[in-house]
């Protein structure tokens, strides 16, 4: 591959962890945004003992949300940027192991108190913010904010692209990687350079979320790392309850249709105190609010089916949510991207025979596979009036429950199985593990243990003063 210049739009953290590969390559990369950002962090800056105050940005409506960076994606990051786990929590991050979670999941409670995953639990403006640092100190990388891209023509030459700024000149480049989001106009462009329409895919369960920043202590919950209620088919609402930097904890609730909690304080606690358990109200009702209530209703998973195009166009790229977007309930987005990223590594280290990017954009489709798969089979449930998927979708999600039941049942095997799909470090076929297929086998011949008990969250601390 020539090291031509890249212009990657969109500063999210798609676009920053292509840029990390680009840039760690040797590639000059400009990173287009159309957000008004102050530069990140940098690795040689000291943090001292203060945590940085960053302010979620227009363009990532979800930014005032939780999330979960599943530790697939915080594997992959680490690979990209090393030393940005340490960078994160020497920021505020809470590393928490998740087998420390009280997780409330479809068939009753996780077993709770052995090891699993960790998680670094952070905001997304830090994490972000941190990443956008680490990238733009890499060498030939340039980040211009402020910038909005209308439009992507052939150059002059017929050798290369032009990227067309609303407010200003085109940039050339030899390579465009369209890492602009949920928003992203590529399909258009692609229609009007004459590449036809883009399939396209949507499942939407009209999932909302509310979300409130608290101060609580941090040992709040004790022994529990934090809470998550997840939605059920019957009860499709929940929330979660996670500690992040400067000793602060980001409450939100989460339902679907109907059930979509609302944005007024009042409304917003009286939904909490209608969940399955009163885990996160009691938390709610015995901390301090540090703001209003937030909320994000675009929630679809969408996919952009590039791969089916009989004729991909040479010196393109799409990456993260331009290509595949997913209900964030689940937590996928962010590690989904990252994982393409360390692809597109992988590609700019060997050759680049002609065509290479379509290869290389159908390999970020199969990363998106299993994320997609289990998003919107998840989300069908809630769209169907008959409750059950058919075919060998419906058949894989019928034996997931099944493990999961036994999960709820105290088997520590079944629930760890699941975490590795869950957090995208194994394939579904995990599932299948001959002591967990044996356990399903013996719990339908001769019962289940009893259910695992509720983790302790006890309920007799002194309400919020």
């Amino acid at each position: 591959m020539s090291a031509g210049h890249t212009v990657v739009i969109g500063a999210g953290m798609a676009g920053l962890l292509a840029a990390a590969a680009l840039g760690a390559a040797g590639r000059p990369v400009t990173v287009l945004e159309q957000d008004q950002i102050a530069p990140g962090l940098r690795p040689e800056q000291d943090l001292g003992q203060s945590t940085p105050t960053v302010s979620p940005r227009p363009g990532v409506p979800q930014g005032r949300q939780p999330h979960v960076l599943l530790h697939r994606g915080l594997c992959a990051i680490e690979e990209l940027l090393p030393g940005l786990r340490a960078q994160l929590v020497a920021a505020g991050g809470v590393p928490l192991d998740t087998g420390n979670l009280a997780w409330l999941g479809q068939q009753g409670w996780a077993p709770f108190g052995t090891p699993a995953f960790e998680l670094v639990s952070a905001t997304r403006p830090l994490v972000e913010y941190l990443v956008r640092g680490r990238v733009a100190a890499l060498p030939g990388v340039s980040l211009l904010s402020g910038v909005r891209v209308r439009g992507l023509s052939r150059a002059p030459s017929g050798d290369g692209w032009l990227v067309e700024r609303a407010d200003g000149p085109s940039l050339r480049a030899d390579l465009v990687v369209d890492a602009s989001g949920h928003g992203s106009r590529l399909p258009r462009w692609l229609t009007l350079l004459g590449h036809g329409q883009v399939p396209t895919s949507t499942v939407d369960a009209r999932f909302g979320y509310a979300g409130r920043v608290y101060r609580a202590p941090a040992d709040v919950l004790g022994r529990v790392a934090g809470v998550v209620v997840l939605p059920t088919r019957e009860v499709p609402a929940g929330g979660v309850a996670l500690p992040v930097e400067g000793g602060r904890w980001m409450v939100a609730a989460v339902g679907a249709g109907e059930h979509r909690p609302p944005r007024d304080p009042e409304g917003f606690d009286g939904f909490l105190n209608r969940l399955r358990d009163p885990a996160l109200a009691d938390l709610a009702a015995r901390a301090r609010p540090l703001g209003e209530v937030a909320v994000h209703r675009r929630t679809g998973n969408v996919r952009h089916h590039y791969e089916r195009l009989r004729h991909w166009p040479a010196g393109v790229l799409v990456t993260g949510d331009s290509l595949c977007a997913f209900n964030p309930v689940y937590g996928q987005g962010i590690t989904v991207a990252a994982v393409q990223a360390l692809l597109l590594r992988q590609s700019l280290t060997g050759s680049t025979a002609p065509g290479w990017e379509g290869r290389l954009l159908r390999r970020f489709a199969r990363a998106a596979d299993l994320p997609w798969t289990i998003a919107t089979g998840e989300d069908v449930g809630y769209l169907r009036t008959d409750r059950r998927s058919g075919g060998v979708a419906g058949l894989f999600g019928r034996w997931s429950g099944e493990v999961d039941r036994l999960a709820a049942h105290g088997n520590v095997r079944a629930q760890r199985t699941l975490d590795r799909v869950y957090h995208l470090m194994d394939s579904p076929t995990c599932l299948f593990d001959p002591m967990v297929v044996a356990s399903v086998i013996r719990g339908r011949l001769l019962g289940l243990p009893a259910p695992t008990p509720r983790p302790p969250l006890g309920r007799d601390l002194a309400p919020r003063s």
